[in-house]
C-alpha cells in the first residue's frame, strides 16, 4: 500500500535509484536493483548504527541476506556518474582525499597505522580514498568511489594514490579532467602521472617551495643553450615585471599570480600568491598553482576553496550514514559498505536540495532529512497495524505535523 499523503520522498527515492541502476551497462536483475534502492532507503531512515543487525531489524530481509548482499559486485562510479548527470551541473572538478575509519582488532584486511585529521595523529584502523565531483556552481560535492588503502612493502603511499586515479581515468575525465588535492600532494610522485595522463591539477605548494622565473630563451651568439633560468622566485616580495596584481583587499590582503618554474615538479605552473598584511608589512603567504598555466588565477582559487566540500561529504557519512559502523571483516564487504553510505548521501542531496530551485534553497541538512525518513517509516507501520487510511482529507495536517516532528529550523 503506498500513502500518498506522506510517502512522496520514498517515491522520489525508488524513482531516482531506478534511472540510474537502468542506465548502468552493468546488467543488474530486478531484485538487485530493489535491493539497492531498499538500502539506500534504509540507510537515510534507521536512527541509531547502521549496520547489519540494524538493516535486519527495520528492513525486509534477514541479517545473512544482507551480509550476503553487501560482498556481491556493484559498480558505485557508474551509478553516482548517472546520478550526477541527472543534476546537470554545469563546471564540475574532481577531488581526491583519504579519510581514516577507526577500526579495532588485527584481522581485517588493510589494518594499520593511518594519519586522522581530526586526531592530528596516526591511529589504528582503515583508509578509504574518496574520489569525488565537485560542482563549482552549486558548492557542494558529491560521491563518486571510495577505494580501501592497502599499504604496499615495494609500493610508496604516493604512488598508490596516484594508481587509484590513473586507472580510473577514462570514467573520469568523462566528468573532469582537472583535479584538486590538499597540499600533501603537490610532489612530483603524485602530480607528474597525473599530467601525463590527461589530467590538470590544482593543489597548494608548501611555504618552503622552490620556485624561479623563467626567462624567454634568446640567442646571445654564444655556445650552448640560451638561459631559461631568471632566478629564485621570492613570495614576499614578487618581481612586477612577472607577476599581475590580481586583487587587493583593503591594507589585509593582496593576491597576485605569475607563470614559474616549480623546481620540484620540473614544470611550468601557474601560480596564486595570496600574501596576508600587517601594518603594510607581509606577514604569511600561501601559494596556490595549477599545472594549466592558462588557467585564471580566481578560476585556481575557486577549485581549491571547494575542495573542502569532500570533507563535507565524510563528516555527513561519518555522522548521519554509518561510515564507521561495518560489522564486516571481509574487504568486498567493507567496499560495499563505504561506497552505499557515502552514496546514501548523494541520493538525500539529490532528492532534497537539487531538486530545489536554487534561489530558493536552505542550508542542506541531513539530520533532518533522517528525521522526516525515520518518522515516514514509523508511520508507515502504524498505518498498517492500525488499519488506518492517511489518505483522509482531515488526517493530512496531523500527517504533515507528524512527519516534520523533531526537525530542526535550518
Amino acid at each position: 500500500m503506498i500513502y500518498k499523503a506522506y510517502n512522496f520522498s520514498k517515491l522520489l527515492y525508488g524513482s531516482l535509484c531506478e534511472q540510474c541502476l537502468s542506465r548502468m551497462q552493468q546488467p543488474l536483475t530486478k531484485w538487485r536493483k530493489e535491493f539497492i534502492t531498499d538500502v539506500l532507503w534504509l540507510i537515510l531512515s534507521i536512527q541509531g548504527k547502521v549496520n547489519f543487525s540494524q538493516l535486519a531489524r527495520y528492513g525486509n530481509y534477514s541479517e545473512q541476506r544482507y551480509r550476503q548482499q553487501f560482498e556481491r559486485d556493484f559498480d558505485f562510479l557508474e551509478f553516482n556518474t548517472q546520478l550526477i548527470k541527472q543534476q546537470s551541473p554545469q563546471r564540475l572538478v574532481i577531488a581526491f582525499d583519504p579519510s581514516y575509519i577507526s577500526k579495532s582488532g588485527k584481522h581485517t584486511p588493510g589494518v594499520g597505522y593511518f594519519w586522522s585529521g581530526c586526531a592530528n595523529s596516526t591511529k589504528w584502523g582503515l583508509e578509504i580514498c574518496g574520489i569525488a565531483a565537485i560542482d563549482l556552481d552549486n558548492h557542494t560535492g558529491m560521491h563518486l568511489q571510495a577505494v580501501q588503502t592497502f599499504k604496499h612493502q615495494n609500493q610508496p603511499l604516493m604512488e598508490y594514490y596516484c594508481r587509484i586515479i590513473t586507472s580510473r581515468k577514462d570514467a573520469l575525465q568523462a566528468i573532469s579532467k582537472m583535479v584538486v588535492v590538499d597540499a600533501y600532494f603537490s610532489k612530483e610522485t603524485f602530480v607528474i602521472p597525473l599530467c601525463q595522463e590527461g589530467f590538470h591539477v590544482v593543489s597548494r605548494f608548501r611555504n618552503d617551495v622552490r620556485l624561479q622565473y623563467i626567462l624567454s630563451p634568446e640567442k646571445t651568439g654564444k655556445r650552448g643553450r640560451p638561459k631559461t633560468n631568471g632566478g629564485v622566485v621570492d613570495v614576499k616580495h614578487p618581481d612586477e615585471n612577472y607577476f599581475s596584481l590580481v586583487m587587493q583587499q583593503d591594507t589585509s590582503i593582496r593576491m597576485y599570480t605569475a607563470v614559474v618554474k616549480a623546481v620540484s615538479l620540473k614544470r611550468p605552473v601557474r601560480i596564486v600568491v595570496v600574501q596576508s598584511l600587517e601594518d603594510d608589512t607581509v606577514k604569511d603567504c600561501k601559494i596556490f598553482f595549477s599545472t594549466d598555466i592558462q588557467m585564471e588565477a580566481s578560476l585556481i582559487m575557486d577549485i581549491y576553496k571547494s575542495r573542502f566540500q569532500i570533507e563535507f561529504i565524510y563528516r555527513d557519512a561519518k555522522q548521519h550514514t554509518g561510515l564507521t559502523h561495518c560489522q564486516a571483516r571481509d574487504e568486498k564487504k567493507l567496499y560495499f559498505h563505504f561506497n552505499i553510505s557515502l552514496t546514501a548521501v548523494n541520493i538525500a542531496k539529490a532528492v532534497h536540495w537539487y531538486s530545489i530551485p536554487k534561489q530558493e534553497r536552505k542550508v542542506f541538512s541531513l539530520a533532518d532529512v533522517k528525521v522526516v525518513n525515520h518518522n515516514i517509516l514509523l508511520l508507515e507501520q502504524f498505518f498498517a497495524m492500525y488499519a488506518t487510511n492517511p489518505n483522509i482529507l482531515k488526517n493530512k495536517q496531523n500527517i504533515k505535523e507528524l512527519i516534520y516532528y523533531g526537525t530542526k529550523a535550518a
